[in-house]
């Protein structure tokens, strides 16, 4: 392995990782995103075949894959670059990868408009840990953020993520025979206890408006999760954890 030593903040390099840190169309133009840690880099080594550039601090070893492109920066060039309050002296670069087509399946959440990063990659992290297929639908927020990435742990580079527009899926499943349900506060919610999730593809709606009326239009049950009258609603994470884990049972 060999290394390149980069001490300029100034770098072409260091400059593109700055704007793949913060910008999605960087990204889509590059075909590349960033992440940021010693324990997500040993995520992507372990699970993610397109990791491409490893940046470390003086000091800081990691193992890296021959054919890696490896940079060292001293500590304050990488306090410069990372996100993170604390850095742990390791940024990375992957690959973007090919979209995935949508398989519609029994038993997985479809998820509309989750714009939080720290939820959008927990829903992911708890979907790789119960084995549940998901799917991102319109709105949601770029889960090749690195907040995403980072909220994951590394649930990105371990399962393939896929995105898919709602007429898609909508009509991938009804080919598939596949009953869609959504979670919504209304009077007509079905107790979802009292729902075979097994065999449905659950909508999570978005953390402040909910699922988008025209999935509600035509999706074929409405789903409630039983909680005390008080409380007006969970947070889209635990909400998704909710289903998926009656999806398990």
């Amino acid at each position: 392995m060999t290394e390149q030593r980069i001490t300029s903040r100034k770098n072409p390099l260091l400059q593109q990782v700055k704007k793949l840190l913060s910008s999605k169309k960087a990204r889509e133009e590059a075909g590349l995103f960033a992440a940021d840690g010693t324990k997500l880099l040993q995520e992507a080594v372990r699970y993610y075949p397109g990791l491409d550039t490893v940046i470390l601090s003086d000091g800081v070893e990691a193992p890296v894959p021959d054919g890696v492109h490896v940079i060292r920066v001293p500590g304050d060039v990488m306090a410069s670059l990372s996100p993170m309050e604390s850095p742990q002296g390791a940024l990375f670069l992957c690959r973007l990868p090919e979209r995935k087509a949508f398989v519609p399946r029994q038993g997985m959440l479809l998820l509309d408009g989750i714009q939080d990063p720290g939820n959008l990659g927990t829903i992911l992290r708890t979907a790789d840990a119960l084995e549940v297929p998901v799917a991102l639908l319109e709105g949601c927020a770029d889960p090749y953020s690195h907040k995403v990435v980072r909220a994951s742990m590394g649930a990105v580079f371990r399962t393939g993520v896929v995105q898919a527009g709602w007429e898609e899926v909508k009509a991938a499943c009804a080919g598939a025979g596949i009953a869609v349900g959504v979670t919504a506060l209304s009077s007509r919610a079905k107790d979802l206890r009292q729902a075979d999730l097994r065999k449905m593809a659950v909508v999570i709606g978005s953390e402040g408006q909910g699922v988008r009326k025209e999935i509600l239009d035509s999706a074929g049950m409405e789903l409630i999760i039983p909680m005390n009258p008080r409380c007006e609603s969970l947070n889209a994470a635990v909400a998704a954890a909710i289903v998926m884990w009656q999806m398990k049972r």
